[in-house]
């Protein structure tokens, strides 16, 4: 049975002022995925170290399934700063436990019975995460309701064109936001034309089943061969907008996989980040009038 949902590469310590909170893209996915009552595993790497022990043991405590491997390297962690407005500013540290994530015989076996996976240009930096992420792609059992989710997540100077071509190419459903979508025209060689002309050009491109376009406060967008949803933002008081993102990804691919429309989808994960945008960190609890949409 294809059955799981995979959140995969960082897993991680955000160090905020207020303290540390369990952080890293897949991470957040897979666990709000799983709040969804969809079974999902998150795939990563800690170190043998008491930070590496704690991640575990709070993902065990959550129900979170893992695939979690200990190597030789440090737990990664983030200094998270952030600004006036909630968006956080990052500082991510090198040569860490998830940039070394192995390949295994579990991997394999898990990548036969995944339905949807989530990954980014993030945990590909180093050799040895991406090319697990790669085998980990031919080791699944593809057909036309598979979904493999490439969430760009752009951070610092971690990525090239070579990795976000090749993600691109892998996928069938490409998350990105404005700032990022900037950035990749411009890395593309097709600046200068709106926003959503450049989705299209992306979708077309990459023959993608659907591309998500999140815009901040203006708004998000959901393109599919021709057609768009739109949905506003909802004004709440932002606490702060760390896994912002992930919970709205795992709502949206949540919601697909239970065979609810395109819009259907977009309005219940545009409703799910603009309440973790409420709460401090990325895995808070979801209320079940959210979950159970």
């Amino acid at each position: 049975m294809n059955n799981y949902v995979v959140g995969m590469g960082e897993a991680l310590w955000d160090v905020l002022p207020e303290g540390k909170k369990i952080g890293g893209a897949p991470a957040n996915f897979a666990y709000h995925v799983s709040q969804f009552g969809l079974p999902c595993c998150v795939v990563s790497a800690v170190g043998d170290d008491a930070l590496g022990k704690e991640i575990v043991e709070n993902f065990t405590s959550k129900g979170l399934n893992q695939l979690i491997a200990e190597v030789p390297y440090p737990t990664g962690t983030v200094q998270v700063e952030i600004d006036q407005a909630g968006v956080p500013q990052y500082e991510i540290k090198e040569n860490v436990a998830w940039d070394n994530i192995p390949y295994t015989a579990h991997l394999e076996s898990l990548a036969e019975k995944t339905r949807a996976v989530c990954f980014g240009s993030l945990a590909q930096r180093n050799v040895v995460s991406r090319n697990t992420i790669n085998r980990f792609l031919d080791a699944m059992l593809q057909n036309d309701d598979t979904l493999v989710v490439f969430d760009v997540n752009l951070r610092q100077g971690f990525y090239n064109k070579e990795i976000l071509c090749n993600s691109m190419k892998r996928c069938n459903i490409l998350k990105i936001n404005d700032e990022e979508l900037v950035t990749v025209s411009r890395m593309f060689g097709y600046p200068g034309i709106d926003l959503q002309d450049k989705c299209w050009i992306l979708l077309g491109k990459y023959n993608l089943k659907m591309l998500i376009l999140t815009c901040g406060i203006n708004g998000s967008y959901v393109f599919t061969p021709g057609n768009v949803s739109f949905q506003p933002t909802p004004k709440v008081e932002v606490a702060d907008t760390v896994g912002a993102g992930d919970s709205f990804t795992a709502a949206f691919i949540s919601s697909i996989l239970k065979g609810k429309s395109v819009a259907e989808a977009h309005s219940l994960a545009v409703q799910t980040s603009a309440f973790v945008c409420t709460r401090k960190g990325a895995m808070p609890i979801l209320p079940e009038e959210l979950t159970t949409a």
